[in-house]
C-alpha cells in the first residue's frame, strides 16, 4: 500500500542503527525506519540481521517509500565506521541519525558477568560515540544534522525487575545525548534522546520471558498494561512518531533533552507486576 502523505523530511538521508525486528512483527526501529521514509526520508535501515533490515526496507517499498538494508555490528567499530562511510558514498550526505539499539540481561546483578557487562555497554554506549563520530564531518558540513538515541524508562526508574547492566548504559545515554547536544549546539546539530516507556514489541516473547517468570506471553503483556497509567502498552508506532517529530524542523529548538514517551509510567508509583 502507499504511504500516507507527508513531506517534511523529503531530500533528506537518514540512518537507522538496530532497524531490524527480533521476532515476526514491528519491533521499534522497524517502525522508525518505516515511519521516516513515510515522512520523505531515504532511509537506510541498517541492523546486526540483514535479513531483518531487508524485511523492513520491504515495507517501506511496499508502501512507496525509499529504503535500502544495510548490514552492521555494533560491537565492531570497523563495522559501524564503514556503514556511515557507506551512506556518505551512496548519498553524499547524512541529515538524521538514529540510534536503535538495546542489549541488556535482566536477572539478579551478580548473573552479569564483567565481559557481559563490557558487551552491553559496548552495543549501549560505545556504539553511540562511534557512530556520531563518523557521521559529524558530514552533518558539520552540511550545517544541520540530528542525531537520536532511542532509550528507556529503565534508565529512570526501577520497573519492576532486575536490569543492571541495560539500565546502568541507558541513563549513561541519556547524557551522552544532553552532553553531545551542548557540545554540537554551534554547528547547527541537534542531539536528543527517546525514552521509550513499556512497549508492546516481539521482545516481549523473546528477551523478557525470563524477568516474569513462569508468566505466559499473554500474562507477561497484561502485567504491563497493568504498570502503565493509561491502562496499555505503548506501540512501536508511538517511539516512531516521536523519532519523526525530533528529526523535523518542528523539533528545531529542542536539543539535549528526553523526550518520554510511556504512558505516563514515569509519574507514578504503579508496579502492579503479579495476579
Amino acid at each position: 500500500m502507499k504511504a500516507p502523505v507527508r513531506s517534511e523530511l523529503e531530500g533528506r538521508v537518514a540512518l537507522v542503527i538496530g532497524a531490524g525486528s527480533i521476532g515476526t512483527g514491528i519491533g521499534i526501529g522497524r517502525a522508525i525506519a518505516i515511519c521516516l521514509a513515510r515522512a520523505g526520508a531515504h532511509v537506510v535501515a541498517a541492523d546486526s540481521n540483514l535479513a531483518a533490515a531487508g524485511e523492513t526496507v520491504a515495507l517501506i517499498r511496499d508502501e512507496g517509500g525509499q529504503g535500502e538494508a544495510r548490514s552492521v555490528d555494533v560491537l565492531d567499530d570497523t563495522s559501524v565506521t564503514e556503514l556511515v562511510g557507506a551512506v556518505e558514498a551512496g548519498h553524499g550526505r547524512l541529515d538524521i541519525l538514529h540510534c536503535n539499539v538495546g542489549l541488556g540481561k535482566s536477572g539478579p546483578s551478580d548473573r552479569t558477568s564483567p565481559a557481559e557487562w563490557r558487551r552491553i555497554s559496548d552495543a549501549n554506549l560505545t556504539s553511540l560515540h562511534v557512530a556520531a563520530q563518523a557521521a559529524l564531518p558530514m552533518m558539520r558540513a552540511q550545517g544541520r544534522g540530528v542525531i537520536t538515541v532511542t532509550s528507556s524508562i529503565a534508565s529512570i526508574r526501577h520497573t519492576g525487575f532486575p536490569h543492571l547492566a541495560y539500565s546502568a548504559t541507558k541513563a549513561g545515554a541519556n547524557q551522552f545525548a544532553r552532553a553531545l547536544a551542548v557540545e554540537l549546539a554551534p554547528d547547527g546539530i541537534r542531539v536528543n534522546a527517546i525514552i521509550a516507556g513499556l512497549i508492546d514489541t516481539p521482545r516481549i516473547g523473546i528477551t523478557l520471558a525470563q524477568s516474569y517468570g513462569d508468566k505466559t506471553e499473554a500474562q507477561m503483556r497484561e502485567a504491563r498494561a497493568r504498570q502503565c497509567p493509561l491502562g496499555r502498552m505503548g506501540s512501536a508506532w508511538d517511539i516512531a512518531e516521536a523519532a519523526v517529530f525530533l528529526a523535523s524542523d518542528r523539533a528545531g529548538y529542542i536539543t539535549g533533552t528526553e523526550l518520554v514517551v510511556d504512558g505516563g509510567l514515569s509519574a507514578s508509583v504503579r508496579q502492579a507486576m503479579d495476579g
